[in-house]
């Protein structure tokens, strides 16, 4: 019996059934969940896809939805799909303004989204919480085993060399399935596109050298092809656009320059008291201390202990709030000067170039900057280099299961997928701020770089 429908641009109409709602309806409706709905997931990709506005609460309920489906294919018992449905609903619920961007205030992105979801699950983990929640489900009451189960989970821990842990994070997993299909709709592109329904018909479980794993039966082979391209695609024409990465890059900056200034310049003081200020301050700390000698890990718990109160109140519209201020302020900072080249979407000029002369061009570039660092800032020429793997058979590989029941990873049998197995490729490119173009010697520089071989694409 359905009882909860969600319209979804997506996937269309979302039903639930009453037990399914009753298992994930008190999570969504927690203050931490809805917090989600302020964070986009596509960070500033709306700057160059202005579709591209839909959120981090989206995405959950739609990977909770894809793996109530997975579920119910492979057979697994309502307690185990209970698990799963929860762990998916909640895998994202770390993530800060502008998603994965504001990984990037930290040095080295020593603390991720993935840091902060202990602490965000922490605040489920209450008698008041656990009570409402098992009047809500009697026959399926959430212990306290349950919940570290739904931790581990979604902390690639212990529970992901298992099928409801594949479920949750794998190559097959139901945030991939999500993602793909809704950061290609939301952008207007059919990069991301591929047969959801013909995936979910195909899946199995399957008896891997490592146990139990959710695979594909050999009629899934060709979806599992159409999917992988779909996630190169995606992630060389939309995660790693160069102009969203090169406005996200600024961002950044603007964010670490303010940071270091807050306490001292005056014209911040309006931003030093507020939540956002204050997280800022801390942060630039914590990154000075990475510097220094000491324990690392003790000095990360001691920043995560200390500001989780004022992270799990941030959102999107805090960064913004800011960004607004600082462009508007008619201030020399560098900060200020940022937050106008974003505010009024002043684009920096990228330079693309092939990973072939990468070496000799960071040679060219490093004697550039240490003889003309007079000249510009360092936002306002930077070069962004961004790997990244279609496939990785080292990475718990993708199983295909024949008519007789024999199972091989999907590279021993498809030429394409083994032709892109653990091979990275690279976006490389040159960030121009605008206001240094037309310079003599950012000129030459170009000119001097457009000589190198390959070649030089703009």
């Amino acid at each position: 019996m359905i009882s909860h429908v969600i319209k979804d641009p997506v996937h269309g109409t979302m039903q639930f059934t009453a037990l399914e709602n009753n298992w994930i309806k008190p999570f969504i409706d927690s203050p931490n969940f809805q917090r989600l709905r302020h964070i986009k997931q596509l960070g500033m990709g709306d700057f160059i896809f202005p579709g591209a506005v839909h959120t981090r609460f989206n995405h959950c309920l739609g990977c909770c939805y894809i793996a109530s489906q997975i579920a119910n294919k492979i057979g697994l018992g309502e307690e185990k799909r209970q698990l799963v449905m929860i762990a998916c609903l909640l895998h994202d619920i770390g993530h800060g303004p502008f998603s994965h961007t504001f990984e990037d205030l930290f040095q080295d992105k020593l603390i991720r989204h993935e840091a902060w979801t202990p602490y965000f699950l922490q605040d489920y983990r209450n008698p008041e919480f656990f009570d409402y929640y098992n009047r809500c489900n009697p026959h399926h009451p959430l212990t306290e085993e349950k919940f570290q189960l739904i931790e581990e989970m979604i902390m690639h821990k212990s529970a992901r060399k298992e099928v409801i842990g594949d479920i949750v994070s794998s190559q097959l997993d139901a945030d991939r399935l999500d993602y793909l299909l809704r950061d290609s709709h939301f952008c207007g592109v059919s990069y991301g596109q591929f047969d959801l329904h013909w995936m979910l018909n195909s899946m199995v479980i399957v008896n891997s050298p490592h146990g139990e794993r959710l695979g594909l039966t050999h009629k899934g082979i060709g979806v599992v092809e159409h999917y992988l391209s779909a996630r190169r695609l995606m992630v060389r024409n939309i995660y790693h656009h160069h102009k969203k990465l090169g406005l996200e890059y600024l961002l950044v900056k603007l964010l670490t320059t303010l940071s270091a200034s807050i306490e001292n310049y005056a014209p911040f003081n309006k931003i030093k008291n507020s939540r956002l200020g204050k997280f800022l301050s801390h942060a630039n700390l914590f990154n000075q201390q990475l510097s220094e000698e000491g324990d690392i890990s003790q000095a990360k718990k001691g920043f995560l202990d200390t500001n989780f109160s004022d992270y799990k109140e941030l959102y999107d519209y805090d960064i913004f709030c800011l960004v607004k201020f600082l462009a508007t302020m008619q201030d020399p900072h560098p900060a200020a000067q940022i937050a106008q080249r974003i505010y009024y979407r002043r684009m920096p000029k990228i330079i693309r170039f092939d990973l072939a002369i990468l070496s000799s061009l960071q040679t060219i570039l490093d004697d550039f900057f240490s003889s003309s660092h007079d000249l510009f800032e360092e936002w306002q020429l930077t070069l962004i280099k961004t790997p990244h793997q279609s496939y990785s058979i080292s990475e718990d590989p993708i199983y295909i299961m024949n008519d007789q029941g024999k199972v091989r990873p999907v590279n021993e049998i498809s030429l394409m997928i083994n032709a892109i197995s653990d091979k990275y490729e690279h976006t490389t490119f040159l960030c121009v701020d605008y206001a240094i173009c037309e310079k003599n010697e950012i000129k030459k520089l170009i000119e001097l770089l457009s000589k190198k071989k390959p070649g030089l694409s703009k």
